[in-house]
C-alpha cells in the first residue's frame, strides 16, 4: 500500500509525501503494536519519491518508512523561479519529519539526498535517529564538474521516441558509460512523461543544472562534522564517491560506520539492491533496538 500526503515546505511550497506500507494498516509494530521507528527516504538530484519504492517497502516491515518528492522533482511543486537555495531543501525535509510525525527519524539519502540528510542531521539532532548517506561527496566539485554535466544534459537526445528508447539509451548508449548498465535505464525511464512529440523529462534541464549551482562548489565537511547520530557511509566500489574519501568521511563523523558494495556505481541501490539491504537492514534494526 502506498498513501500520498501533502507537506507543506519551506515558503509554502507544496511537497508530496509517499508513505509505504506491507497492508492497509500502519502504525504498530510488528509483535507488540507499538510505534514504529520512523525513516524518512530523499532521492538524488533528478530523482523522485517512487525510485525508493523497493526500499521502502523493505524497510516498512519494521519502519514507517516515507519518502520524499523534494522540491521540483516528481509530484512536489515544480519551480517557477530560478533554483531555491540549498538550506529549503533542508527546511523541506524538517517541514516533513515535524508535519508527519516521524521524529525522531532516520535518514536515508542518496546523491543530494544525502548530502540534504546531514545538513538536516547538523541542525536537528532532535529530529533524527540515524543517518545513511548513499554516494554523495563532501568535498566540493567545482566548476569543471559542473561543465562536464551541462554537457551532458545537453547531449540526451529528446524527444526520445518511446520508452524503451529512453531505457536503451541511458542504460547502453549514453557516451558517459563504460559498461551497460540496464538499472541506469530503468531508473531514468521513471523521470520521463509522454508529450505531443515523445517522451521527455519531467523537469527542466535547465533547472536541474541550477539546483546543482547551489552546492557544486562548497564543500560540507564542517556540517558532516556536527552531525551526532550514528551514520552510515556506502559506496559502490564503481561509484562517484571515492574510497578514501569515503573512509575520510567516516572519520570525520562523529558516530561513523563504512560499507562497500562491489560492482555498483552510483545508482546502487538499484544495481545491487540485496547488497544494499544487507548494508543498511541491520545498522538501522540496531538504531531502533537503542531507541
Amino acid at each position: 500500500m502506498v498513501r500520498r500526503s501533502e507537506v507543506t515546505g519551506s515558503g509554502g511550497v507544496r511537497l508530496a509525501a509517499w508513505e509505504f506500507a506491507e497492508g492497509p494498516e500502519r502504525g504498530g509494530g510488528p509483535e507488540e503494536g507499538g510505534r514504529r521507528p520512523g525513516v524518512l527516504l530523499l532521492h538524488g538530484l533528478m530523482g523522485c519519491a517512487s525510485h525508493w519504492a523497493a526500499t521502502a517497502r523493505r524497510l516498512a516491515t519494521a519502519h514507517r518508512a516515507v519518502a520524499l518528492d523534494q522540491r521540483g522533482h516528481g509530484r512536489s511543486e515544480q519551480l517557477a523561479a530560478g533554483p531555491p537555495a540549498r538550506t529549503a531543501y533542508a527546511d523541506d525535509a524538517i517541514a516533513a519529519i515535524e508535519q508527519l510525525e516521524l521524529a525522531p527519524a532516520a535518514l536515508v539519502g542518496h546523491g543530494m539526498g544525502a548530502l540534504t540528510a546531514w545538513q538536516v542531521a547538523a541542525r536537528r539532532p532532535d529530529l533524527v535517529s540515524a543517518l545513511v548517506i548513499c554516494d554523495m561527496r563532501a568535498s566540493p566539485l567545482g566548476a569543471a564538474s559542473q561543465r562536464a554535466w551541462a554537457e551532458w544534459l545537453s547531449s540526451w537526445p529528446v524527444p526520445f521516441a518511446t520508452l524503451a528508447d529512453v531505457r536503451t539509451w541511458f542504460g547502453e548508449g549514453d557516451p558517459a558509460l563504460e559498461r551497460p548498465r540496464p538499472e541506469r535505464g530503468a531508473f531514468f525511464a521513471e523521470v520521463m512523461a509522454e508529450r505531443s512529440d515523445g517522451w521527455r523529462p519531467v523537469f527542466s534541464r535547465r533547472r536541474i543544472l541550477g539546483v546543482r549551482e547551489t552546492w557544486v562548489h562548497d564543500a560540507h565537511w564542517d556540517e558532516l562534522a556536527q552531525v551526532t547520530c550514528p551514520a552510515l557511509v556506502v559506496r559502490g566500489l564503481d561509484a562517484e564517491l571515492g574510497r578514501a574519501e569515503a573512509q575520510e568521511m567516516v572519520r570525520v563523523l562523529p558516530r561513523g560506520a563504512y560499507a562497500e558494495i562491489p560492482d555498483a556505481g552510483h545508482l546502487l541501490p538499484w544495481e545491487q539492491p540485496e547488497a544494499w539491504y544487507r548494508a543498511i537492514e541491520p545498522f538501522l534494526h540496531a538504531v531502533a533496538a537503542r531507541s
